[in-house]
């Protein structure tokens, strides 16, 4: 696919091992579950989470954001039960695993669209090829302006707006538009974050911004973005 709106599309899953609990006095469940990682399956965890508690009060379930790789690291490491992924495990979060006596269990619970977005405001850019992207945003790019990009677009300097080196999120943006894993432009133009309600925002309030994050992120706010 040469040009897009809607980049290719990534696994969101659960894994889980065994989760600490038991059953109350009057024989239904009660203890904690936790659970961490992916920002794009958070919102998946944080209504099923309130759905279940709303069935079983006396179970507490906590559901954090701290990316695909940050969330592997706390559920190796025992600190959490279930851990949300936007990939799956790699193999030196299994062998860390293993090393805790950790057998995870991979459960798939959607297939995320990853958005490419600008500003509501920017009237430009209709669509981008696959190599205009990695050009704005392989490491070393020496893309400072939209006009950069495209020689009929404006020489309006662009702030980028991208997901930590932790979200599963960034690992699929950088292996399928860059083209290298792990790889991306780094500079005072580029914010990063886990949290990617904070890229929203980001791109909200600068028209001449450009980000990516899961498609679930964009609708809420297509409004005030543009795919």
């Amino acid at each position: 696919m040469s040009k897009f709106q809607l980049a290719a599309l990534a696994l969101a899953a659960l894994l889980g091992s065994a989760c600490g609990g038991g059953r109350s006095n009057d024989g239904g469940p009660s203890g904690t579950v936790s659970i961490d990682g992916s920002s794009t399956v958070f919102p998946i965890s944080e209504a099923i989470a309130e759905e279940f508690m709303g069935e079983h009060p006396r179970v507490r379930v906590s559901v954090g954001q701290s990316g695909t790789g940050g969330g592997f690291k706390k559920f190796c490491n025992s600190e959490t039960d279930i851990s949300d992924a936007s990939r799956p495990i790699n193999s030196d979060e299994k062998a860390l695993c293993a090393q805790k006596s950790i057998e995870p269990v991979e459960l798939q619970v959607a297939i995320d669209g990853l958005s490419i977005v600008v500003n509501k405001a920017n009237d430009f850019v209709k669509c981008m090829t696959v190599a205009e992207l990695k050009k704005a945003w392989e490491p070393g790019s020496t893309v400072k302006t939209w006009k950069d990009i495209n020689p009929q677009y404006p020489a309006q300097p662009i702030k980028f707006y991208a997901p930590g080196a932790d979200s599963g999120t960034f690992d699929y943006f950088t292996e399928e538009v860059v083209g290298k894993a792990d790889s991306l432009r780094q500079g005072p133009e580029v914010q990063t974050s886990e949290d990617d309600k904070i890229l929203v925002n980001g791109v909200k309030g600068d028209r001449y911004s450009m980000g990516f994050f899961g498609y679930a992120y964009f609708k809420e706010s297509r409004n005030d973005l543009k795919a």
